[in-house]
């Protein structure tokens, strides 16, 4: 395992993190290390509680004599494997070289001038800054807003092609002059090409599509990663997007699949066992500049200890597919499998390849810190209805078959106890289903559309009838397959507690400010051609909220510009389906350009949305969760 401490969800992100792996400061980093090396024993300064991400992250180790601390509450303390001791002994513990772990040299050598032994060397981290200009917030380096970095999978071949969508939200927050540091790696981890994207506009579309990429730089046919640097930004530190795959030519492929998680984790779930005629393959890109040992990292079946070693050592930043059917060959859909990537990659993809097409989907991070909650068990239903709750789209059930596999998110939990609450799309309660107190390691798989009555969604909700745990993070796989194409797609995502003034630990969730959320803001692509942009928009409440949204549907053009506006009522508990050339029709979408998008926003509740693509004359869908501003 990567020793490394990336994100937590109280806390936040490690900044530190961020601004080592930076692929141009990682660089830096390694050539600082080789310094140090050649220098002997060295010393230690860690006046940032930072040294064993430094120490994991170098990509040979360093001979360290002695790490050292001006916070008198640490002393004594464990760090790297050694006792952490008062700085002012600096000078007396024999090394001649001094490395503080700060990006800012001179007021590391302020501070410890009269501290570093005769003839001392002072090192700093100040070599692995970033230049000035890629910095939004220069005067405080490890501010959030100068590492808005994530990681796309990027594919452009014969068969397929893959782009990247989203639109430039930092202006609504006052940035003025936001662009992209882009930096493409093939499929062995080496730089294909490095290049810059300015986004001026106050809303602007952003594209990057692969195609595009390959013959503007005149590139060879890649499998790789798109590293993506977010500069000049204001108000949100996360770059989000939606990933398109297409199939070329003849290939009818077809996914959209939400942004990777830009912080890696130890565990993943929500990977799929194949089924019959299925090729299903992990891909596992290195998200670092080291290499992976060979071993580093396992499969299991989920709720079950017999792990399988990734035996191919990973090369920096190489991406590899990995078959499920070689490597756990026993395991059938709807069994699933747990990948322990120990904190070596970011949210991988998984691809599934069935009767010529793939489909692509993502992988959730599975959570370290949390632990079963008794409390939600106890939820006072005055305040909180049913509680936490995770909606998804039920498609008209006499074409698509909706199933639904809950999986276990937390490294915790050893139970599911969970039913599903069906919906039409008006907001009448229909069929209800009571799964069972599920094992972590079960593979309990309900057709949805065999319960339903009709098209609407179905909500996947805790139910302790026969006891278990809750965790307040239940996640489940939603697979669509369409019986008349055989085309399949499917999405993954978790609960919350929907629509109450009344707040639990954070719920309702607020993307903007401290909770309840209580408003909307989702992003949409509009189409003007096939395969045409498509969303569920569902109203799930936990207890009784208001009986109808008061949803707007704006249209932007490719520049940010509003083009057109429409407003809806979603019944309280029910769905509408919006297509945006329906709405606003193909003329006012060709007008808007490539890249127009709408924005749903409502500020009266808390929606949750699935957008997708579909080619209505060829059958062929994608659908995923999805992302708000």
């Amino acid at each position: 395992m990567l020793g490394i401490r990336t994100f937590d969800p109280r806390s936040g992100g490690n900044m530190a993190y961020k601004a080592l792996t930076h692929p141009l400061a990682a660089e830096q980093l390694a050539s600082l290390a080789d310094d140090l090396r050649n220098a002997g024993p060295i010393a230690i300064y860690d006046p940032h509680d930072m040294v064993e991400t430094v120490m994991a992250l170098l990509p040979a180790p360093v001979t360290v004599a002695g790490i050292y601390t001006h916070d008198s509450l640490k002393v004594g303390q464990m760090r790297a494997g050694m006792v952490l001791q008062p700085v002012v002994d600096l000078a007396q513990g024999g090394a001649g070289t001094v490395w503080a772990l700060d990006f800012n040299h001179a007021v590391m050598q302020g501070r410890l001038s009269g501290l570093l032994p005769a003839d001392g060397v002072l090192h700093t981290l100040e070599p692995v800054r970033l230049p000035r200009h890629m910095l939004s917030v220069a005067h405080d380096y490890l501010h959030r807003l100068n590492f808005a970095t994530n990681l796309a999978f990027f594919r452009d071949t014969a068969a397929l092609s893959t782009r990247l969508v989203t639109a430039n939200y930092w202006a609504r927050y006052g940035a003025r002059a936001v662009r992209l540091w882009l930096c493409l790696f093939d499929q062995d981890g080496h730089v294909l090409q490095t290049w810059d994207y300015d986004v001026p506009g106050d809303g602007q579309a952003i594209i990057i599509d692969s195609a595009e990429i390959r013959s503007r730089f005149g590139l060879p046919e890649f499998t790789g990663q798109l590293f993506i640097h977010a500069q000049g930004i204001a108000g949100h530190d996360v770059v989000k997007y939606a990933l398109e795959t297409r199939g070329q030519g003849a290939n009818a492929s077809l996914s959209v699949t939400h942004d990777a998680n830009a912080w890696p984790a130890n565990r993943y779930a929500n990977l799929p066992a194949p089924a019959a005629g299925e090729d299903v393959v992990l891909w596992v890109q290195n998200s670092h500049d080291l290499p992976v040992p060979s071993g580093s990292m396992t499969l299991n079946r989920m709720g079950q200890d017999a792990h399988v070693p990734i035996m191919p050592e990973l090369a920096p930043y190489q991406t590899m597919a990995v078959h499920m059917r070689d490597i756990l060959p026993g395991l059938s859909w709807p069994e699933q499998i747990e990948f322990r990537a120990g904190g070596h990659v970011v949210r991988s993809r998984y691809e599934i390849t069935q009767h010529g097409r793939t489909r692509i989907a993502h992988l959730n991070v599975q959570r370290a810190d949390l632990q079963p909650d008794p409390g939600i068990a106890r939820l006072d239903p005055r305040f909180f209805g049913r509680g936490y709750l995770l909606p998804f789209p039920v498609p008209d059930p006499a074409r698509y078959r909706t199933l639904l596999l809950p999986s276990p998110m937390a490294e915790s939990l050893t139970s599911l106890p969970v039913r599903v609450d069906c919906f039409d799309a008006e907001g009448t309660a229909g069929p209800s289903r009571f799964m069972g107190c599920l094992p972590r390691d079960h593979a309990a798989l309900l057709d949805v559309s065999a319960l339903a009555t009709g098209s609407g969604h179905g909500e996947l909700l805790y139910d302790f009838r026969d006891g278990g745990q809750a965790d307040g993070w239940l996640h489940a796989l939603i697979r669509y397959e369409d019986r008349q194409t055989g085309h399949a797609s499917e999405t993954s995502f978790g609960s919350h507690i929907f629509n109450t003034v009344m707040t639990y630990k954070g719920e309702p969730q607020s993307y903007v400010g401290p909770p309840p959320g209580l408003s909307t803001r989702l992003f949409l692509t509009a189409a003007a051609s096939e395969p045409f942009s498509f969303c569920r928009l569902i109203y799930p409440a936990s207890a009784t909220w208001r009986p109808h949204s008061d949803t707007s549907l704006y249209l932007h053009a490719a520049d940010g510009t509003v083009m057109a506006h429409e407003k809806i009522a979603i019944p309280m508990s029910g769905s509408r389906e919006i297509w945006p050339h329906r709405v606003f029709g193909l003329p006012v979408l060709a007008r808007a350009g490539e890249g127009a998008y709408v924005i749903i926003r409502d500020t009266t509740c808390r929606l949750f949305g699935y957008h997708g693509r579909m080619a209505e004359g060829e059958g062929r869908f994608s659908v995923d969760h999805m992302f708000g501003f």
